[in-house]
């Protein structure tokens, strides 16, 4: 027996969806070979609200707000639990971090787009005095200020849990644990309603689009690697893009609903004015030759 994957249907009453709306989903799905699971299926009002992919859906005082569900930081929690329950003595601080780091890090980047700031700080509050009992089995004779100074590093205002060690390469790396709360909440931004990827005429918006979604850090890397090839320079005007005070637009060369690709070998940068000015007028971009050697 298939069941169909999570999915959640709106209705504006109760009566509604048991009446109308559910016997037409299970013969949707029975036409396709599929079953709707009588366990995980349940019909609640907003306001006492329901989780899904590890969120919390609910409305207060006609306001709806996302949060991770209790579940999912309960069994995130209890797998942080274990990973440093199972490295009492067989492991060092460094490796306890880098192995913790991917986890914490990846939680978060999940959660970065709901009201996850509140369980961002009480998980970093757990995860301290999960750590700091570690310190304490570790070293059952110490102190919890010894353990603290020991194991945590003071700076500026607040300590944090860092260790050192050497390379392959015989140099000193740092590791730091990951502070959930340093996390920036980003909201989701709504794509407009009448967008067509494949119009031309939405071909700037659908760039900015792409660019404003992307991952900071990947976006920070291609258009400074963009930058380098170009030379500094803008790819139509040929005068220089000022990465700090200027507005600039990522584009590509063959817009990609008549196949062009993400690759940076067919993007370049472009003064936002030049941008504006090479859809309006239909101007052909070329990719700069670099110099040699770069």
């Amino acid at each position: 027996m298939r069941y169909a994957d999570d999915f959640v249907v709106t209705g504006s009453s109760k009566e509604l969806l048991e009446t109308i709306v559910r016997p037409w989903v299970v013969e949707f799905l029975h036409e396709r070979g599929l079953t709707l699971s009588e366990e995980k299926t349940s019909i609640v009002h907003i306001e006492q609200g329901f989780d899904f992919l590890g969120w919390n859906f609910r409305k207060y005082s006609e306001k709806l707000l996302i949060k991770p569900s209790q579940k999912n930081v309960k069994a995130f929690y209890g797998k942080v639990k274990e990973i440093i329950g199972r490295s009492l003595s067989r492991i060092t601080k460094y490796e306890l971090i880098k192995r913790l780091n991917p986890i914490l890090k990846g939680w978060a980047q999940y959660h970065k787009g709901v009201v996850a700031k509140e369980a961002f700080n009480r998980m970093d509050s757990l995860i301290y005095w999960r750590l700091m009992r570690w310190g304490l089995r570790r070293h059952p004779r110490k102190t919890r200020k010894w353990v603290l100074n020991h194991y945590w590093k003071h700076g500026g205002r607040r300590y944090s849990f860092a260790a050192h060690a050497r390379n392959k390469f015989d140099e000193v790396v740092t590791a730091e644990l990951y502070m959930l709360a340093h996390t920036k909440i980003e909201r989701h931004k709504k794509v407009k309603g009448d967008f067509n990827p494949f119009d031309p005429a939405w071909v700037v918006y659908g760039e900015q689009l792409r660019v404003e979604r992307m991952s900071k850090d990947i976006w920070d890397t291609q258009r400074w690697e963009l930058w380098i090839q170009q030379l500094g320079n803008c790819a139509h005007c040929q005068q220089a893009i000022d990465m700090d005070n200027e507005r600039y637009d990522d584009h590509h060369i063959v817009y990609r609903q008549f196949g062009g690709s993400d690759a940076l070998s067919n993007r370049v940068l472009l003064h936002s004015v030049c941008h504006k000015r090479v859809h309006a007028l239909g101007l052909k971009v070329i990719k700069p030759v670099p110099a040699r050697g770069l």
